[in-house]
């Protein structure tokens, strides 16, 4: 377009790169509600995660596995440091907590049904152990949260295993909430909180201020479950090796790590989009620690945020986890977020794949609600299937994986399998750049 006066050509809008639309448009709702924004789901930037990463397939200086003549063994074993019942597991992946509150009981009811088909366990989540839930797991791990929700000795000892949470990594620091459209009468009771009131979980226990208190808590619970069931320690990502240590310092059989793409049911999106480190730049600096104090497998690490296909899973393990754990993924496996329900998404002002309507309660997939004829969508039965499905897939995926590059056994996929393709993957993974033997920081370099 010319300029009238001038005859110079216009130039082209430019849209600032910081003050984006999205960004403008939060502005102004600040601006027009004086509240922070709310919202579930995880962490929607982009950050260094494991697409960066390739693996180095064998060829001749390596040998690799036949598929189908030649196994690679899945079974992972957690809680062997103190525990006398430790938890026997098919595959390497457990399905993480996530609260009856959060979600409905038909979709806690999927998970128990999914992940015993297939041979691993699931986690109950802030706000108590439900009997459908505890029915259909299998192996099921207790969450002892700062809330203390719906905590009872007796479920303690109903549980397989007890997994201390101390942060987590879509809100490392920061307590959790569960909106009051969510709590319904039977939420309200486990809770001992009042039906329809907001209800908000504190971002530290009551009881104890450091890793000497944890100590004391963790005895404590190993004398009221008489030291059978494996205490895991859960923190959110932001100071690995330092957590990692005095986790085992305190006494964890378990470590798990989740990093800053972990979903979370409600919490600020501030928290969500800017404290705590990707996924990918936890673990090595734990594993660090673990052998550091010369506990590497002794003490098993599980790592969580973000992990989507066996590749994910064959990744994470390369670098040195045991095992990994699945929300978010474990969800859209039953159902969330399924394009059929996008009309409806569109009603509640989101669309298929935002995953920032959680907190609302209204989730048209049955999922993350406690409305009776919402939750009643979600067949619980062929939604475990689904995820029995899902969860095979991934791990046949690790498996193909591990065979490439010569091992039989997910345990022995190593840090030299891999290849970072760009410069903040190499550093946070400590593996080469691509076309190299250099990652940044590398010793003698």
């Amino acid at each position: 377009m010319k300029d009238d006066n001038h005859g110079i050509p216009r130039t082209v809008p430019i849209q600032s790169a910081t003050f984006s639309n999205p960004i403008n448009a939060e502005i102004r709702r600040a601006a027009a509600t004086g509240i922070y924004d709310i919202r579930g789901g995880g962490a929607k930037r982009r950050v260094p995660h494991f697409d960066d990463l390739l693996f180095l397939g064998a060829s001749i200086s390596r040998y690799p596995l036949e598929g189908y003549r030649e196994k690679c063994e899945t079974k992972v074993t957690l809680g062997t440091r103190f525990a006398k019942k430790p938890i026997e597991l098919e595959i390497p992946i457990t399905i993480a907590g996530m609260s009856f509150g959060a979600l409905s009981g038909p979709a806690k009811e999927a998970l128990g049904r999914g992940a015993s088909m297939a041979g691993t366990s699931t986690t109950t989540g802030d706000g108590g152990m439900t009997p459908e839930e505890r029915g259909h797991s299998t192996q099921l791990v207790y969450q002892y949260l700062p809330s203390r929700y719906g905590m009872n000795p007796n479920d303690l000892r109903k549980a397989d295993a007890i997994e201390i949470v101390v942060g987590q990594g879509a809100k490392p620091g920061g307590g959790g909430m569960l909106l009051g459209q969510k709590i319904s009468d039977r939420v309200a009771e486990m809770r001992t909180l009042p039906k329809g009131i907001d209800q908000r979980s504190a971002c530290r226990h009551p009881d104890w201020t450091g890793p000497d208190d944890l100590e004391i808590k963790i005895l404590e619970l190993r004398e009221i479950t008489n030291w059978e069931k494996p205490i895991y320690i859960k923190v959110g990502g932001t100071r690995p090796y330092y957590d990692t240590a005095l986790a085992v310092k305190a006494g964890a059989d378990v470590v798990v790590l989740d990093g800053m793409q972990g979903g979370t049911a409600a919490t600020q999106d501030v928290f969500i989009e800017h404290v705590g480190l990707p996924t990918l730049a936890c673990i090595r600096p734990a594993v660090q620690a673990l052998q550091d104090l010369g506990v590497h497998r002794e003490v098993q690490l599980v790592v969580s945020g973000g992990i989507r296909t066996g590749a994910d899973v064959a990744k994470a393990m390369a670098l040195g986890a045991d095992a990994v754990s699945i929300g978010t993924a474990a969800m859209v496996a039953i159902g969330d977020n399924d394009p059929k329900w996008e009309e409806e998404y569109q009603k509640l002002g989101s669309t298929t794949g935002a995953y920032d309507d959680w907190h609302e309660g209204q989730d048209p997939a049955g999922i993350t609600t406690q409305e009776a004829k919402l939750a009643s969508r979600l067949d619980p039965v062929e939604a475990g299937r689904r995820l029995r499905n899902y969860l095979s897939v991934m791990t046949l995926e690790a498996q193909t994986i591990a065979r490439a590059c010569g091992h039989n056994h997910l345990h022995n996929l190593e840090p030299e399998d891999l290849c970072a393709l760009t410069m903040e993957a190499a550093a946070m993974a400590k593996v080469p750049l691509a076309g190299t033997d250099w990652y940044p920081g590398k010793p003698g370099f």
